[in-house]
């Protein structure tokens, strides 16, 4: 009512500004309800975790979801990634470390397979000399193997997954089958998990195996920072010392009597006096420079005689 009111100033009637409306205002009443319960929605559907939490909680999240196999990834400082797997609620689980990350986009690759399609899991034989190995080879085919009579499995195998053991690592890639000669083409990604610890609990509990030979990625950026500062310290000594070498006064070494023992004097040529004068030497460069400027002189003659 305040807007659509007129005030009168000496005969003239002005009417008052309209405030201005805004972007929310502009959206009629019933849409700006849709959308609420559309962001609701998305909010309900998509399960968040907060980086405080621990990692217990992961365990809710599986049961809500009806899961008893887990894949947790946990980035650090922005460059260290770690990936857990864990069985649960009550376990057992296991921390890695991912190493060598090289992903699809990054390899291009020929090989390729259907989505979908089921995989072979192929373990090296080391899996089955030491028991953390073998706990290990059990807990990926629990997570990375098909469940018989899936609902989404697919009829056919057409790829495989290989782990293999490798410097007290463990090496993943997926290969293609081809189906006319049945020969393994590469399709990625490909990365190396360090174990760091198996847990006996779902992400905690006591710790079954603790692998002695793992470097944590801030020791290993530590070490190589101490490498490269010893190898500027060494440089500068070199430097250092070679400065005080320099100011040092040099020591004379008194003269060896022994030391013109087998010098051998050199036969004097006879002297030759010359009673003629020789002739002067003929400069090349100032006679060219010469003949240069006869037959420059000679150009600007013949030119200057065809312009009359």
């Amino acid at each position: 009512m305040a807007a659509a009111k007129r005030k009168r100033r000496g005969g003239l009637a002005v009417q008052a500004k309209k405030p201005k409306r805004n972007e929310k205002d502009a959206t009629p009443p019933a849409k700006r309800r849709d959308m609420a319960e559309e962001t609701e929605e998305e909010d309900r559907d998509h399960t968040k975790m907060d980086r405080k939490d621990k990692l217990f909680v992961i365990n809710e999240v599986c049961e809500m979801k009806n899961c008893n196999k887990c894949i947790y990834f946990e980035a650090k400082k922005k460059q260290d990634l770690y990936m857990w797997l864990s069985n649960s609620p009550h376990g057992p689980s296991a921390k890695f470390l991912v190493q060598n990350i090289h992903t699809l986009a990054e390899l291009k690759m020929t090989g390729n397979c259907l989505r979908g399609s089921r995989p072979l899991l192929s373990f090296d034989p080391a899996f089955n000399e030491l028991p953390h190995y073998a706990l290990l080879k059990e807990l990926l085919i629990q997570i990375f193997s098909t469940p018989r009579y899936h609902p989404k499995s697919q009829p056919f195998v057409d790829h495989v997954f290989t782990f293999t053991i490798l410097d007290n690592r463990i090496w993943f890639r997926n290969f293609q089958i081809i189906e006319e000669d049945a020969a393994l083409v590469e399709i990625g990604p490909r990365f190396v998990l360090n174990l760091i610890k198996i847990f006996q609990g779902s992400f905690g509990g006591p710790t079954l195996y603790e692998n002695p030979h793992y470097q944590s990625p801030n020791m290993h950026r530590r070490i190589i920072r101490s490498i490269t500062a010893t190898k500027y310290r060494e440089k500068q000594q070199v430097k250092d010392v070679q400065k005080l070498r320099k100011k040092e006064p040099k020591t004379i070494l008194p003269h060896d009597p022994t030391a013109d023992v087998f010098v051998t004097p050199a036969e004097e040529k006879p002297i030759e006096i010359q009673w003629v004068k020789p002739e002067p030497k003929v400069d090349l460069k100032a006679r060219k420079k010469r003949i240069y400027k006869r037959q420059r002189k000679m150009r600007q003659k013949m030119s200057s005689g065809n312009t009359k």
